[in-house]
């Protein structure tokens, strides 16, 4: 997609979460080959040292804001996002519904075993019509045996859920060989669709506060988190240097 808004070396597509679901919509459709980012400000961060990482992230068919620094960075820069947040899970669970209207197929990778396995059960009870090709846990060392698995689904959709950066690295070195329309990443949402994780309450979602919801739950994540305000404090750099240069 054209357009892409910078945000510290990533560029985000600025479309609303029907729009971006449309896209990828229209991908397995007319059966292409791409695949869906979802970057945080944790993410971006990581890209900074990770040219690979940047790489993959930035030569994503869509780019989507998940998390809400995105969205606040954006606005410090002067190049709001109009679209807004669009949290990867809430992209995942629209595209369901939508594929599930013509009967699309998805395959899950990721997370410890048995999850996938529920996570599918779940969603194909969730969304009637919704294929569950096939699904596979994150332990592996071997890609081979799990492309082969993957291919022989044949599913319109593949999830990826192997954490950041592995999931996209994955996804970018091993897309050629895989028979699928489209791929993405999603983190840690198939223990939230197989309901061993729950999503933070409506309220702190509401107000772009999940990250904090998971802190509170999961203390252990302070050290990912302190990437948030380094994050927001490069922003702040890049616009004053821009300032700096403007005058």
């Amino acid at each position: 997609m054209a357009g892409r808004i910078d945000i510290l070396g990533i560029g985000f597509d600025d479309v609303t979460i029907e729009q971006a679901v449309q896209y990828a919509y229209d991908i397995i459709q007319n059966r292409g080959k791409s695949y869906v980012a979802t970057p945080n400000p944790e993410i971006v961060w990581m890209c900074r040292k990770n040219k690979q990482l940047r790489e993959a992230v930035n030569n994503a068919g869509i780019v989507i804001s998940d998390g809400i620094g995105i969205i606040l960075g954006a606005r410090i820069l002067g190049t709001p996002l109009h679209g807004g947040r669009i949290p990867g899970i809430e992209f995942a669970a629209a595209l369901f519904k939508k594929m599930a209207e013509f009967g699309g197929s998805l395959f899950l990778l990721g997370a410890k075993p048995s999850v996938a396995e529920a996570a599918g059960q779940k969603l194909a009870e969730e969304y009637p019509g919704l294929i569950i090709a096939g699904t596979a846990d994150g332990y592996f060392e071997d890609a081979g045996p799990v492309i082969e698995k993957i291919n022989e689904a044949k599913p319109d959709f593949l999830i990826v859920c192997l954490g950041s950066p592995k999931q996209e690295l994955w996804i970018v070195d091993n897309l050629d060989m895989l028979d699928v329309p489209l791929c993405a990443g999603f983190g840690g949402v198939l223990d939230v669709f197989a309901g061993n994780v729950k999503r933070a309450p409506a309220a702190f979602r509401k107000v772009g506060m999940e990250w904090f919801y998971r802190l509170i739950c999961q203390p252990s994540r302070m050290k990912r988190m302190i990437k948030i305000p380094l994050f927001v404090f490069a922003v702040i750099r890049r616009r004053i240097m821009r300032r700096g240069k403007a005058k």
